[in-house]
């Protein structure tokens, strides 16, 4: 079951990706500025940021596993719509429906993953992987259908929505057991809320650097080094890319380290790698990109599992912040970073995000390790794998 949520996972996340996909065919086409493009961000953010956290309080009150689906096609017909609006109001208003269907995915989807695998950090891995590759397909799927026609080619970008729906379907009712229906209930461990409002101040900070490169590499790329929209899309790829392996590093890791001294160490790495980004010259840069993602993505789905476990009575609202703090916080950055960039230079604008993995990075030194369920119940430690 997990190989199928994760497939359906990246069917949505590919319309997260698209929006900065979208981001140099809304410049070529409309000659929007970079604080224009960066509210189009910020329109796919903004709802996110209320919806999501919502949608994780509700399944914690009751399973909604029909969600999936359903928000698979939101955040598809969202996405395909807002290339076909003729004002933009029209582009933001579509492109603000889609982050609402991404919301409300992936509190549920994260719910139901924890449950058919038991927790492990690995199958939680390859269920951020399935994430990741999505993003990674959003610039090579946006710049085919639109590199091939234009902006009005842009409902054929619907396809990963339906058939991600019709995978999601399997799921709906698996996703309807719940993680303790069968065997011993293991013993209930205490909510951690500071160490997960810690854990949240950091996940803010890999939103901020996460979704400002992807909403301006692509068009630093192509500053830097030439090659129009085609080395644009590269970097995105690198960027995206790069993600995927993160988030397989991140549990494998995880299982002989440990969650929070992983992610300590990847928060280091990426700040290096971004200076790195934005310093040297030349090819070099997706090269940087690479391990600036990598370094983001490990901690990835280690900190949803964190999450969930310093929130053991709220698994769906720890999810539903988390995962939407994600992206929404560093949309809400993206339009200062944009208006910087109009005012002085992109690199400029881009600079103060090297900060952002060190202010993280101080975050997870002050996280313990926490005690889950299963390791406080015996019963249960025997038969949950990787908790």
């Amino acid at each position: 079951m997990v190989p199928l949520l994760a497939v359906g996972h990246a069917c949505v996340d590919v319309y997260q990706g698209a929006v900065a996909s979208l981001v140099p065919f809304f410049v070529a086409e409309r000659a929007y500025g970079y604080a224009a493009v960066s509210g189009v961000v910020l329109a796919a953010s903004l709802l996110s940021s209320v919806a999501q956290p919502v949608f994780g309080a509700l399944t914690d009150r009751r399973p909604m596993p029909w969600l999936l689906p359903l928000s698979t096609l939101l955040g598809g017909v969202g996405i395909a719509l807002s290339a076909l609006g003729g004002s933009y109001g029209w582009t933001l208003a579509f492109v603000a429906v889609s982050g609402v269907g991404v919301a409300a995915y992936h509190p549920e989807s994260a719910r139901v993953a924890r449950a058919v695998s038991g927790g492990s950090h690995r199958a939680m891995g390859w269920f951020s992987l399935g994430g990741n590759v999505g993003f990674a397909l959003a610039p090579l799927l946006v710049a085919g259908v639109d590199g091939a026609g234009g902006l009005a080619l842009a409902p054929l970008l619907v396809v990963p929505a339906l058939v991600g729906a019709v995978l999601c379907l399997p799921v709906v009712g698996e996703g309807r057991r719940q993680p303790e229906a069968e065997g011993e209930a293991p013993v209930r461990v205490a909510d951690d809320r500071g160490s997960f409002l810690r854990l949240s101040l950091a996940v803010v900070c890999r939103s901020v650097v996460f979704v400002g490169l992807g909403t301006f590499v692509s068009l630093y790329a192509a500053g830097r080094l030439g090659g129009g929209t085609a080395a644009g899309t590269a970097a995105l790829v690198v960027l995206y890319a790069g993600g995927a392996v993160g988030s397989l590093l991140g549990g494998a890791l995880a299982d002989r380290w440990g969650r929070v001294a992983v992610a300590r160490w990847s928060y280091l790495l990426t700040a290096g790698a971004l200076a790195g980004l934005l310093l040297v010259p030349g090819p070099a840069l997706y090269g940087f990109t690479a391990l600036t993602s990598m370094g983001l993505y490990v901690p990835f789905s280690l900190q949803v599992t964190l999450a969930q476990d310093y929130l053991p009575s709220r698994i769906g609202t720890a999810s539903g912040v988390t995962l939407g703090l994600t992206v929404s916080v560093g949309g809400l950055a993206a339009p200062l970073v944009g208006a910087l960039a109009d005012a002085t230079s992109l690199r400029t604008a881009l600079a103060p995000l090297v900060l952002m993995p060190l202010l993280a990075w101080l975050f997870f030194r002050t996280l313990p390790e926490p005690v889950t369920e299963a390791a406080a119940s015996p019963t249960v430690a025997a038969g949950a794998p990787g908790s």
